[in-house]
């Protein structure tokens, strides 16, 4: 099939202190998140100067694939969306039409299904193919990929380069745990009763720490969760992160080394749950800890796209590491299953 174009859709994030209050106010739009929250996770960015790195690294992405589909002989431009913050995906959409893009791949910075990490990227593709109108660009997403080899084999290697890092009399005491954003419970459970739980966002973390795991020949590691940001009445996976380090210490471990799987790239949360407040809390604890890198630097990142492309444009046999679902293709933001990855909205007062 002809495809004109690919189009990378991330979250975004701001490129300045004056950025970050609109930008998280863009974040959490409809969510009724109340004033002080904000004010607490705008201090997260500004003590970063108010510059979010994932811009810059989604840059670096698409700097690769260029690359990629260029050693492959794909003649395919490369254009750059986002959610939350410049370039909107609405202006790229828009773009794309005036360039005379027709039909477009979508590459969706995420791995995994669940309503954030999957189904609210096809709302932006239905949002800013609505804002164009008629003659927007057919955007076709590509699928999730949690669990393919080259994915796995990334993760694997940044956490052998972890252990590496620790000081060698602690590695052998070294406990591995694996982390991802959480969310509420109740979103977690909307994949819909028809699919089984194979496009749950809970099930494919789990799923990719076990092959990583594996890959590494570590036996027994966690599964844990960070950043939530809801009211605390509302459930959210668990355990915390920063709470499970005391648990991590009491089982004995000297060590923890820590894999932000559920993340293609350094977000802000990353930077400043882990590498911030998680790192203090292991040194109170008196443990050694190193964090692996995202994936999304690794050039096995580029690869894994441009095969996902190569999925729709040669009929390439997709390759995947376990029997949960591939999903998340879907064709112009219409849901690749009824039902799967739903939003859980506030109930009304």
């Amino acid at each position: 099939m002809s495809f004109d174009a690919l189009m990378v859709l991330s979250f975004g994030g701001p490129e300045g202190p004056d950025d970050v209050r609109p930008f998280l106010e863009n974040v959490t739009r409809g969510r009724g998140v109340p004033p002080e929250r904000l004010d607490e996770v705008a201090e997260h960015y500004l003590h970063f100067g108010g510059v979010s790195p994932l811009n810059r690294l989604n840059q670096d992405i698409i700097a690769a694939v260029e690359a990629e589909l260029k050693r492959w002989g794909i003649d395919m431009p490369v254009y750059f969306g986002n959610r939350n913050w410049h370039p909107l995906v609405e202006d790229t959409v828009a773009r794309m039409a005036a360039d005379g893009v027709h039909r477009a791949l979508v590459l969706a910075t995420s791995a995994y299904g669940g309503y954030s990490a999957c189904r609210q990227y096809d709302e932006d593709i239905v949002r800013a193919r609505t804002a164009f109108g008629d003659g927007a660009p057919d955007l076709v997403k590509l699928r999730q990929f949690f669990d393919h080899p080259l994915f796995v084999e990334a993760a694997a290697d940044a956490v052998r380069g972890a252990y590496d890092e620790l000081p060698p009399n602690t590695r052998d005491a070294a406990r591995l745990v694996f982390t991802a954003h959480s969310i509420p419970t109740a979103a977690d459970a909307a994949a819909g009763p028809a699919e089984g739980d194979g496009h749950r966002y809970s099930r494919q973390v789990a799923e990719a720490s076990r092959l990583v795991a594996e890959a590494v020949g570590v036996p027994e590691f966690d599964v844990v969760w960070q950043s939530r940001s809801g009211p605390p009445q509302v459930p959210w996976l668990e355990p915390d992160i920063v709470d499970h380090l005391e648990t991590v210490r009491a089982g004995g471990a000297r060590a923890v080394v820590v894999c932000p799987i559920g993340f293609v790239s350094d977000h802000l949360e990353v930077i400043w749950d882990l590498d911030t407040e998680a790192r203090q809390r292991a040194g109170e604890l008196g443990m050694a800890f190193t964090r692996t890198a995202t994936v999304g630097p690794d050039p096995r990142f580029a690869e894994l796209v441009v095969e996902l492309v190569r999925e729709h444009t040669e009929g390439l046999p997709a390759r995947k590491c376990s029997s949960l679902p591939a999903a998340g293709c879907t064709v112009n933001g219409e849901p690749c299953a009824t039902g799967c990855c739903a939003p859980v909205r506030p109930r009304s007062s």
